[in-house]
């Protein structure tokens, strides 16, 4: 049976090129700074992104986690959405390992945070508060159907987070689709952001790891972070390779995952009994709410399944699909019609 796996774009493996350049990798011990393909990424990282350091961490979990390590105390709290990342699938590690308090408002439906409910979740100075020291967005924004932060609203929001003295983090774990699909340079994103984190293990299919980025100050107390977190790495060029492969050949190939997500929704549209969920901006992720009574996302995600299209249940009511490089745009009709099948 012909596989088609949409569960994520996670499960995308390294590339016969990828391989070889990940065997003939130079390395040393990254925790002594001796790997020179590590150096070697981090600083690419940096550049791209137009921040003065980088480093490598082994997720975007992590990334995430010694970035808010870096820039906030115990007892210090981080401004973010309801439908964060960092809030809703990193096992609250920011409270548990970070003595840092979440402060929820709600994700707008593009994924965006609503600046007037930004400013009032500011604490003002008050014995009786923790202070408020970050805001945090995630961009792409899973949740709200994979939709991208505009350079606009990041202008936005960081002229808010400078005007208020907190600092911006962006949780940029698909930042590049971002990127493709709004036809900017990825520097334009995160212009107004201290710090930020990106995966190279997603659509760029790297099989590991993610880039923290910053200011040099903040790199050295994120390299802290990461080194009492366990996330110190000794030959990780062989990982940097794979890293360094993807950045310099695999982003302009997103574009290809967004056009097959459109055409999966159009495709799925026609359908009765479910709905795509529109966005703004179509990326790699299409969530599909159910409409017929009776039929969940666990039971419709087997019904699938059974006919070999891969997806994942995302609720009672709501599957997500997440394209990606091994699937291919013949692949897309194919999944339309296990759809149709799997409904019947």
């Amino acid at each position: 049976m012909h596989i088609i796996d949409l569960r994520s774009d996670t499960i995308t493996k390294p590339s016969a090129a990828m391989r070889v350049a990940m065997a003939e990798a130079e390395v040393g011990d990254d925790v002594f700074g001796d790997d020179p393909t590590v150096n070697r990424l981090e600083a690419l990282s940096a550049a791209l992104m137009g921040k003065e350091a980088g480093l490598f961490v082994a997720s975007g979990t992590m990334g995430n986690l010694v970035s808010l390590l870096a820039q906030c105390g115990r007892g210090d709290e981080v401004i973010l959405g309801d439908q964060a990342h960092t809030f809703v699938n990193e096992q609250g590690g920011m409270a548990a390992l970070g003595g840092i308090l979440p402060h929820t408002i709600r994700n707008c439906p593009d994924g965006t945070l609503d600046l007037a409910e930004v400013e009032g979740a500011i604490r003002g100075d008050n014995i009786h508060y923790p202070r408020t020291r970050l805001v945090t967005v995630e961009n792409t924004q899973n949740l709200c159907g994979g939709n991208p932060l505009t350079p606009a609203y990041m202008h936005q929001l960081g002229a808010l987070a400078r005007r208020r003295g907190l600092r911006l983090h962006v949780d940029g774990a698909r930042i590049f689709n971002a990127a493709v699909a709004l036809g900017v340079d990825v520097k334009e994103l995160v212009a107004d952001a201290d710090t930020l984190t990106f995966c190279l293990s997603k659509g760029l299919g790297a099989p590991v790891g993610s880039v923290v980025c910053g200011d040099r100050a903040f790199i050295a107390e994120a390299r802290r972070a990461r080194k009492v977190l366990g996330g110190g790495m000794r030959q990780a060029g062989i990982l940097a390779a794979a890293g360094i492969y993807a950045l310099e050949n695999n982003v302009g190939r997103l574009a290809e995952d967004h056009c097959n997500a459109a055409a999966l929704e159009a495709g799925l549209s026609a359908l009765p009994g479910i709905r795509p969920e529109p966005v703004q901006v179509r990326t790699d992720i299409l969530y599909i709410t159910i409409e017929r009574p009776g039929l969940s996302g666990g039971q419709l995600a087997a019904n699938l399944g059974e006919r070999g299209v891969l997806i994942t249940s995302s609720g009672p009511k709501r599957v997500r699909a997440v394209t990606n490089y091994h699937a291919t745009a013949e692949d897309m009709p194919l999944v339309v019609r296990a759809f149709r099948e799997a409904l019947a």
